[in-house]
């Protein structure tokens, strides 16, 4: 009797010490259980993301299952008709196995409707990545199940796509040093990288940084109906890319990872809440780490600002948790990191009031109005002849976008360059291209009376580079072009469909029963919308005397650049002879010119005291009015009307200098957190409460928190 009690009170213990178990660099902010008011809060989460095709149904599942079992017999088909033709015995080659792999939203249970499969083939020593692009892709060929099929055996990491089965499917290749792959086989040990290539290591981290990030999180099904939540937002947002320099489905997916750690006992609605909570306070580029860095010497390249100078200048690190570790958000840029930085705060706002009952969960998935967040925008266009090589050309462009976006953030004039990741079509009257692809991005200038912006030079590099790749790889075709144009609010309908302004138009007046935000347009700007919609003919009222725009033609892929154009950038107006720009009238004729007498080669944008639509000067400025460093209190994020979520806001503070200290290499072993260092006046406090970005902020200083020198 005895030693029953005692033995259900170690199994007690036992629990208690998983439950407090530490995940992640640090200790947990809170182990508070979850009320009813969460349990609710959570089911109508849950409602509300039904319609939005989140969720998959058990037949659907089922079909996905059936399409990868049979891709699985294919695999194995193929390695043992590659290996008879070794010559190896058939008896042997029966037992050399091979097997597909999941990774990415599938493998992570998060995949919502029609979405694709990421899966990894794996094969024993003897089987080549060439037998792999031939042999296999032939066999895949033959499969009457298979359309769509292509291979990019080039790319960075090489890989085979298809439709199977109506869904579409991606597969990477990699060959283990091994001499059979038996089904049983998992990839977590770090022994199995040794002596492996780049490209199927690059392969394996996929399967790897997936399998790692279910092992780190204390409830899964929690961080799933989170994770699907958050990529909901993301999407509908206009903040999930990784190409365009926002950040993709597994940054996501971490960042959800390291908020479960924080809080895991939470349900999925205090985790979303919390989500926003912790990382509209992050002060980045502070990185995120879901565990402690492994220390595996099998000399393949890993995220570390100690060792790789590279590595300090990545804005908003987020580190894969499995070795060969990597920061997932290189493509993060100065604008797309703020852009992200309001996003999270204005999704903290909200949550704040759905936890409240003050709103529901439909307000956090509203999308914001882009097309009357600003006054001026680049209209990008990609055209080629075919939908064949439209196809190429688009994904080459999208590519490189994020260039552009780097060429624009170094104008000294230009605070902020928010790219919409959106693609869209354009209307008959905007080319005569068969088929034409747009991209719009968003520009806020600095506030300068009568202030000539020349964009020709950040433009005309982009389209060069672009240019140069395609003709590297042997893609430049008759009639693929692309092309910049700057336009105003008021000329996007020229542009873009009514529906979709009008869809803007009906979010900006759902919102105006909310309180007044950054992002919001001005209630005359938004008239003059308005009447362009509708097609209304009036003149639009004219601009103050200081603002003219000037503004020049569309930029083309030019067959040549002069290397003395190529080094020069001329962004002052005073610099500029006042004959080379061209003013545009109300008709949209240049004045003194006609027709083909314009300049082809230029733009232009005069920017005055109302050339911003949605940012000031003062707040890009973190000094203030008194001309100090920045480091007042004004810095500072408010904790005004948060009630007891201060003390779990000192409580980020210590799990940022936790994360700190293991990026920087300490010592400290502790579970807690640990006590901050002297840290810096830097810029760090400025760009997270600025929404446009800080121009006097040193790249080359940003990791100097926690990189030790």
């Amino acid at each position: 009797m005895w030693s029953s009690s005692q033995s259900s009170n170690q199994q007690k213990q036992e629990q208690q010490q998983q439950a407090l178990r530490t995940l992640g660099m640090t200790s947990a902010i809170s182990h508070a259980t979850p009320k009813s008011l969460d349990i609710q809060r959570t089911k109508e989460l849950e409602e509300v993301l039904k319609p939005y095709n989140v969720f998959e149904s058990d037949e659907e599942l089922n079909h996905r299952m059936e399409i990868l079992s049979k891709l699985n017999a294919l695999v194995k088909e193929w390695i043992r008709e590659a290996s008879v033709k070794r010559n190896m015995p058939p008896n042997v080659a029966e037992n050399v196995g091979g097997k597909i792999y999941t990774f990415g939203s599938y493998r992570l249970g998060v995949h919502h409707k029609r979405a694709d499969i990421d899966a990894l083939c794996v094969a024993p020593r003897h089987i080549d990545r060439c037998d792999y692009f031939t042999s296999f892709f032939d066999l895949l060929k033959q499969q009457e199940e298979v359309t769509d099929l292509r291979a990019v055996e080039e790319a960075f990491v090489p890989v085979i796509k298809m439709k199977f089965d109506g869904i579409e499917i991606d597969m990477l290749f990699a060959r283990l040093a091994l001499k059979e792959i038996p089904d049983t086989m998992d990839l977590k040990d770090d022994i199995l990288l040794k002596n492996l290539d780049q490209k199927c290591v690059r392969s394996l981290n996929g399967c790897r940084v997936t399998d790692e990030i279910l092992r780190l999180v204390p409830n899964i099904e929690n961080f799933r109906l989170t994770l699907r939540a958050i990529k909901l937002w993301a999407k509908r947002h206009g903040i999930y890319s990784n190409a365009l320099g926002y950040l993709g489905g597994v940054s996501w997916a971490m960042l959800v990872a390291r908020t479960c750690q924080l809080y895991p006992n939470a349900v999925a609605a205090t985790l979303v809440h919390k989500f926003f909570l912790v990382f509209s306070q992050w002060k980045w580029p502070q990185p995120v780490l879901l565990k402690q860095p492994d220390n595996v010497n099998l000399s393949y390249p890993v995220w570390d600002p100690r060792v790789n100078v590279a590595d300090r200048y990545h804005l908003m690190p987020i580190i894969t948790p499995a070795y060969p570790q990597q920061n997932s958000t290189f493509n993060v840029s100065l604008s797309t990191r703020t852009i992200m930085q309001e996003e999270f705060k204005q999704g903290l706002m909200i949550t704040d009031g759905i936890m409240m009952g003050r709103a529901t969960w439909d307000k956090l998935f509203e999308p914001p109005n882009f097309f009357s967040k600003y006054r001026h925008y680049l209209v990008l266009l990609a055209c080629s002849a075919t939908a064949e090589d439209q196809l190429e050309w688009c994904g080459l462009v999208e590519s490189k976008i994020r260039h552009l976006i780097g060429n624009l953030e170094r104008n000294q004039h230009i605070t902020l360059a928010h790219v919409n990741p959106e693609c869209f079509t354009d209307q008959e009257t905007v080319v005569d291209s068969k088929h034409c692809a747009m991209w719009f991005i968003g520009l806020v200038f600095a506030k300068t009376e009568n202030l000539n912006v020349d964009l020709t030079f950040d433009i005309q590099s982009f389209t060069n580079s672009v240019h140069r790749q395609a003709i590297q790889i042997k893609m430049l075709k008759d009639g693929m072009k692309i092309e910049a144009r700057h336009v105003k609010r008021k000329q996007l309908s020229q542009y873009l469909s009514p529906s979709i302004l009008k869809r803007e138009r009906k979010t900006n007046v759902s919102s105006t029963n909310a309180p007044a935000t950054p992002g919001s347009a001005t209630p005359p700007a938004e008239r003059k919308t308005k009447r362009l919609r509708n097609g209304a003919s009036p003149s639009p009222s004219p601009p103050p005397t200081d603002v003219t725009p000037f503004i020049g033609s569309d930029i083309s892929v030019p067959e040549s650049i002069p290397c003395s154009a190529a080094k020069k950038r001329p962004a002052d107006a005073q610099d500029e002879p006042s004959s080379k720009k061209i003013r545009i009238q109300d008709d949209g004729t240049p004045s003194g010119l006609q027709g083909e007498e314009s300049p082809s080669n230029s733009i232009v944008v005069n920017c005055g005291e109302d050339s911003n639509s949605r940012f000031s000067l003062e707040d890009r400025d973190p000094q203030g009015s008194d001309g100090g460093g920045g480091n007042g209190d004004c810095d500072q994020p408010s904790l005004e009307g948060k009630g007891s979520v201060a003390e779990e806001e000192e409580l980020l503070e210590d799990e940022e200098v936790g994360s700190r200290d293991s990026g920087g290499g300490s010592t400290n072993n502790n579970d807690g957190p640990s006590p901050a260092p002297p840290v810096p006046s830097s810029s760090s406090s400025s760009s997270s409460s600025s929404p446009a970005l800080n121009k006097e902020e040193s790249r080359g200083t940003l990791h100097e928190g926690y990189v030790c020198t």
